[in-house]
């Protein structure tokens, strides 16, 4: 059973009902309220985690609870439902700090799904972890003394509204430190918009992220926001920012310049408060020296850099992701967690993990899946971890070259042959990497 505690809000008692009968199944503690007042009194009389509200009741509105809720509770979690869905509605409710909005009809799966996400914030926010595993801000998992100074630059940049470039390779974790820095500043309760730019095709991409108005191409039918507009009041996340056109990174420098965004078909301006919030695996300064990246928007990003380490160099953390991810996963699938043997962990610590923590995540799902026995052995990891080379063992009569030819191999070998992910790990790109080849 999930932990959080549910207060459901409806004047319907058909929908009260159905709503009690999908949670009650997940969560440990579901209690419904017919309308408003009967909501504020028993939110001051025990606590609750999220609560679920109809927009439209007759006694007092779903957006009157909200601001008596964001007024009163903070770190509570908002889902809005309603069958009068509209695009304006969904702007005006997350900017109140709505952070799911449902429109009806829906399903139940299509409930638990954003329950989860919002259960998920919830826990953020709080800092807590269902693993007990030692962790940092908003719960991510780690102790070491690169990530404890990552930690520091979430906490300083959480002070502040001050636009914030996260860089690192991928896999390393950047939407979550995103995510940590919007829940653990005083605006925690307005919207986070996350964005991957990469996944956005080029012609859409104006549309997408500054919207239009109706009757402004083909097909536009009714006006709609754009990415900035829905995160207004609070953070917009610009993953991979590398990977928008030079065309676009001219517009985007204009928002964060002035700090308002033209809807595709207006001349009106429309101002947006946001704080913005860009991630990158690749080097944006040399990018910006070749000329495949504007070189005043980096300056307008990289205000505040948090580097964030590869899963290779956070010396002591590799054993707790494992058993935070096993205990996780275990859990989703109502079993008990399995044991690690001291020779299973030490091939997964040995192993390069380049595609760091999102790869030992996948990995550790997939023996959970897939073991049949209360320990995962040696012989269930796959073959390309179970017969990697040991670690060199380094002495001082070795030459720099010897060392380096050694160890070039290694990363190859660990990342089974791929070029681009081995030059990566070892800070070359892949010309210089074949030279040494």
């Amino acid at each position: 059973m999930n932990p959080e505690r549910i207060l459901v809000v409806d004047d319907q008692p058909d929908t009260r009902e159905m709503l009690f009968r999908y949670l009650k199944a997940e969560y440990s503690l579901v209690m419904t309220a017919s309308c408003m007042d009967e909501a504020i009194r028993m939110l001051a009389d025990q606590p609750f985690d999220i609560v679920i509200t109809d927009y439209k009741m007759p006694q007092g509105s779903g957006m009157e609870l909200v601001r008596h809720v964001r007024g009163n509770y903070s770190d509570i979690g908002l889902m809005m439902i309603t069958g009068y869905a509209t695009v304006e509605g969904a702007v005006q409710a997350m900017k109140r700090g709505v952070e799911e909005y449902l429109p009806k009809p829906f399903t139940e799966e299509e409930l638990l799904m954003s329950l989860k996400s919002l259960a998920l914030k919830v826990r953020m926010r709080k800092g807590s972890s269902i693993t007990g595993a030692p962790q940092g801000p908003s719960g991510i998992i780690g102790n070491s003394k690169v990530m404890k100074k990552v930690y520091r630059m979430i906490e300083k940049a959480s002070r502040s509204r001050a636009t914030v470039l996260i860089t690192g390779e991928s896999g390393t974790g950047k939407e979550l430190v995103a995510r940590a820095i919007h829940y653990g500043s005083k605006h925690h309760s307005t919207p986070f918009v996350p964005v991957n730019c990469s996944a956005i095709p080029e012609e859409l991409m104006e549309s997408e992220l500054f919207g239009y108005v109706k009757g402004a191409f083909t097909g536009a039918d009714t006006s709609r926001a754009g990415f900035f507009q829905t995160a207004d009041g609070g953070s917009i996340f610009l993953d991979e920012i590398s990977e928008m056109s030079l065309a676009m990174q001219t517009k985007l420098l204009r928002v964060i310049q002035e700090r308002e965004v033209y809807l595709i078909g207006s001349r009106k301006p429309v101002p947006v408060d946001i704080r913005v919030i860009a991630a990158t695996n690749k080097e944006l300064r040399q990018l910006a020296e070749k000329g495949g990246f504007r070189e005043d928007l980096f300056y307008r990003l990289n205000v505040l850099n948090i580097e964030l380490p590869p899963l290779r160099d956070r010396d002591g953390d590799m054993e707790l992701l494992i058993r935070s991810f096993a205990k996780k996963f275990s859990m989703d699938m109502g079993c008990d967690s399995p044991d690690f043997p001291s020779d299973t962990m030490e091939l997964l610590e040995g192993y390069a993990w380049p595609g760091n923590v999102r790869e030992l995540e996948n990995m550790i799902q997939r023996l959970i899946v897939m073991c049949s026995s209360d320990s995962v052995k040696p012989a269930d990891l796959p073959e390309y971890i179970r017969k990697q080379k040991a670690p060199m063992k380094w002495s001082p009569d070795r030459t720099l070259i010897e060392v380096e030819r050694a160890y070039v191999h290694q990363v190859l070998q660990a990342c089974g042959g791929n070029k681009s992910a081995a030059a990566r790990i070892l800070g070359i790109d892949r010309k210089t990497l074949r030279s040494k080849m």
